[in-house]
């Protein structure tokens, strides 16, 4: 049995966008009657039966979000959850219909997932790195969907992505701290498989290689494999340790929590006994005890901006290929002493 032809292909052919195929073959109105002949006979030469249960499962004006399955949850609160629901909401405004797909490595082929998810959707935004690799994300490049990756990006490959300044953050958390005299820094780390966490921790190094501080061994305890609370693991490793830092960079608001109630479990105080900086300001960061300083991500706007450029792609509108990094900025609060509680 032959391959089902698809609406890319029918666009090729036609040359014209997706979303102008769509509209022709769902009898919607807004295409000239040239455009739509034109459609139309394309349709026809590919075998495609308009109406036919045979026909293709592809959606109206759906767009497809994919994720890892591991961070599923973070869907309702931290990080990607901002995005998601700026992303959600761009899209709604633009007509479409989102599908979000949890990838799982554990349980999903590739080549299941290009026959299934890529053939249902107009385009689709991939969100994040980590168990998604950058070979999956060129196989997905090679099916000719329209494609924005947000905090993901691979080398060689001039795909649209939408960046956080994580390298940015890095460093300006970790100088907040060496200007106030800090020197005994220890880093709580993340998974090297994110992108973004890797870029963050490097902005750490830099501030503090330009400040000649060095950080010992103990003071960067890895993050425990799969373990939901590893901010809390590792600052009680380090809190084990005989020489304990006066400060620390959390990777993250989530890693920062759970360094937090080590420390308060350890009977010390925050800022006197150690400060403690963090990257996100997610919307929690505010409620913690003491509230928390951290460097603000702008996540809702990256969802919203990946949105509107998988749109004008999928319009066929000329759009150059590059990598945006989202400004932030250091939210200074009371974690980190420099702010006396009103």
């Amino acid at each position: 049995m032959s391959k089902r032809p698809s609406l890319r292909e029918i666009a090729a052919i036609s040359d014209v966008s997706v979303s102008t195929v769509s509209l022709v073959l769902n009898d919607r109105p807004g295409i000239s009657e040239q455009t739509r002949l034109r459609v139309l006979e394309a349709a026809s030469q590919l075998g495609y039966e308009i109406g036919s249960p045979s026909a293709p499962r592809q959606a109206t004006n759906t767009i497809g979000l994919m994720i890892e399955h591991g961070s599923i949850h973070a869907l309702m609160d931290i990080f990607y959850g901002d995005v998601i629901r700026g992303f959600q909401s761009e899209a709604q405004r633009l007509g479409y219909q989102v599908l979000l797909h949890m990838y799982d490595q554990h349980s999903e082929e590739l080549n299941a997932l290009q026959s299934d998810l890529v053939e249902r959707v107009q385009g689709l935004i991939i969100a994040n790195d980590g168990d998604i690799t950058p070979e999956m994300v060129v196989q997905l490049e090679k099916a000719s969907v329209p494609l924005v990756l947000i905090e993901n990006r691979i080398e060689g490959h001039r795909l649209p992505s939408i960046l956080g300044d994580n390298f940015t953050a890095g460093y300006t958390v970790t100088r907040h701290l060496l200007s106030l005299g800090h020197r005994e820094i220890a880093i709580l780390r993340g998974p090297t498989k994110y992108s973004s966490l890797v870029d963050r921790l490097r902005g750490c190094f830099a501030a503090l290689g330009e400040a000649g501080v060095t950080v010992p061994e103990a003071f960067l305890p890895p993050p425990a494999s799969e373990h939901p609370q590893k901010g809390y693991l590792q600052m009680k490793s380090i809190l084990s340790l005989p020489r304990k830092p006066t400060a620390v960079v959390a990777i993250s608001d989530k890693t920062a929590f759970g360094a937090m109630s080590a420390i308060h479990e350890a009977g010390l105080r925050i800022p006197e006994d150690i400060a403690i900086v963090s990257i996100d300001n997610v919307a929690s960061s505010v409620y913690t005890n003491p509230p928390l300083t951290t460097y603000h991500i702008p996540r809702r706007e990256m969802g919203v901006l990946a949105m509107q450029k998988l749109h004008r792609i999928i319009e066929g509108r000329a759009e150059i290929p590059v990598k945006s990094v989202m400004y932030g900025e250091l939210i200074v609060r009371e974690s980190c002493g420099a702010q006396k509680p009103e």
